[in-house]
């Protein structure tokens, strides 16, 4: 009897492997599209918002899309945990999408809420292209999420630089069409997510986070399933075998189920209370968080550096150079980092990340005026940043159940994003009272309990420990 119920579950599973490989190539092709999306609207929007409604609300309106990012990560993952990740994904990418419609409103009639609740809703674009990280890793191989998560991750390079190009010709564009300056890249934006959203909606099928879970509940043979999946509570997960759950090609045991859709209360609070009971999750969430909060605290004051030593006339050309050479260090290592993360640990690339961090820190914040200087830090900074968000990010999605996988994801990137909002508002103060290398002491002296957390011994069996 055995031997009848579990044949069909066997013959019914899916091609995990043809599923994963599609699923990457069609996220890596929306990355590309929805980070030239979003970088085009950050690239005008600072400059446009001055036009509109004055240098001081400049930094309020960038912050804003920021904050909206953030906060869009609550009802995004609240969908992924009870739907699947294609619906989350497209909700995103169509609320980016109105408010880029609503940014162009906003230009042509000058009026300033409607700036600020477009760049809100702007931050959709952003908020998808997070997520999508996390969609990467829903079927990986234990041995190959870090490589596939920070695949998708590298794949936004390609639309940061591709994206300053398709901002003046959409102006130029749309100009002649009667739209205000600076207002056609944000509609180029708003196309860029519909088309996106279009692909995920029609391609991203069958979707990957419901294919894991119903291997998980159906027994089915779940070489790549992560192991933290076929537990329905972290106690489950924790008490399995110090060698790592399933053997691959095993089969899941029948007696931990874990529902195609989410239960009732896999929501923030679920997401929090799973998040407390387990170290490894709580590292992972305060390695992308604490990542976060220095690379923002030190890079958004870094222009405002250059302008103390500058000319006019050179301060943009400098801030471009070493934005870029910074933006590279955050992205273009991204595979790099991701081969190391599964060939040295999780752990192991965290501190070595936050290292970096350090050393940023101390390499920018006595660099002087010698620009050079800087602009290495900044590509430490960078680096730095993409160890903690890739290990951070792996760490995370296989150290909780399945269930409220997208929850606690949605949690890390809400802390995320609050707190490199924070870390934008509290530096312009400490800029100007304390200076530039005062800013880079207290941004360094944040990352140092990070190192105490990573080095912290985790319970022998442990889901990140795992495999």
């Amino acid at each position: 009897m055995a031997t009848d119920l579990t044949a069909p579950r066997t013959a019914a599973a899916p091609d995990v492997t043809t599923i994963q490989r599609r699923t990457l190539r069609l996220l890596f092709t929306t990355q590309i599209i929805g980070g030239i999306g979003v970088t085009i609207g950050i690239a005008v929007g600072a400059l446009l918002a001055t036009r509109i409604a004055g240098t001081a609300a400049a930094g309020v309106a960038q912050s804003a899309g920021v904050v909206g990012a953030a906060l869009l990560a609550v009802p995004v993952t609240w969908i992924m945990a009870r739907h699947g990740r294609r619906p989350g994904l497209v909700l995103a990418y169509a609320v980016g999408a109105v408010g880029g419609v609503l940014v162009v409103l906003a230009a042509a009639t000058r009026w300033v809420p409607l700036l600020f609740l477009g760049m809100l809703l702007f931050g959709g674009g952003t908020a998808a292209n997070l997520q999508a990280r996390y969609t990467a890793v829903d079927l990986a191989e234990p041995a190959r999420r870090g490589r596939q998560l920070s695949l998708i991750v590298w794949a936004t390079t390609i639309g940061a630089v591709a994206a300053p190009n398709f901002a003046a010709l959409a102006d130029r564009v749309t100009t002649g069409w009667g739209l205000p300056p600076l207002a056609g890249p944000f509609a180029f934006s708003a196309v860029a997510f519909v088309l996106a959203a279009v692909v995920l909606l029609g391609l991203l099928r069958p979707d990957p986070l419901l294919t894991a879970r119903r291997l998980a509940a159906t027994g089915a043979p779940v070489a790549n399933l992560p192991p933290a999946a076929d537990a329905t509570s972290t106690a489950v997960a924790a008490e399995a075998p110090a060698g790592g759950g399933p053997a691959v090609g095993g089969a899941v045991p029948a007696a931990a189920p874990v529902e195609v859709r989410a239960p009732r209360g896999a929501g923030m609070r679920a997401a929090w209370s799973v998040v407390r009971g387990q170290p490894a999750a709580r590292l992972g969430i305060a390695a992308v968080a604490v990542g976060h909060l220095v690379m923002v605290a030190v890079m958004a004051m870094t222009p405002v550096r250059l302008g103390e030593s500058h000319a006019d006339a050179d301060v943009l050309r400098l801030v471009g150079i070493v934005l870029s050479l910074h933006i590279a260090g955050m992205y273009a290592f991204s595979p790099v980092v991701g081969w190391l993360t599964d060939r040295l640990g999780r752990r192991a690339v965290i501190l070595g990340g936050v290292g970096l961090l350090l050393a940023a820190c101390a390499v920018a914040g006595t660099a002087g005026h010698h620009t050079p200087r800087l602009s290495v830090g900044l590509v430490l900074l960078g680096l730095g940043w993409s160890g903690t968000m890739v290990a951070g990010s792996t760490l995370l999605s296989e150290s909780v159940p399945a269930g409220v996988r997208p929850s606690v994801q949605g949690l890390s990137d809400l802390i995320m994003g609050l707190a490199g909002t924070g870390a934008a508002l509290v530096s312009g103060f400490v800029m100007q009272f304390a200076g530039y290398p005062v800013l880079t002491l207290l941004a360094a002296v944040a990352a140092v309990p990070l190192v105490a957390l990573a080095l912290r011994p985790v319970p022998t069996g442990a889901p990140d420990e795992e495999g």
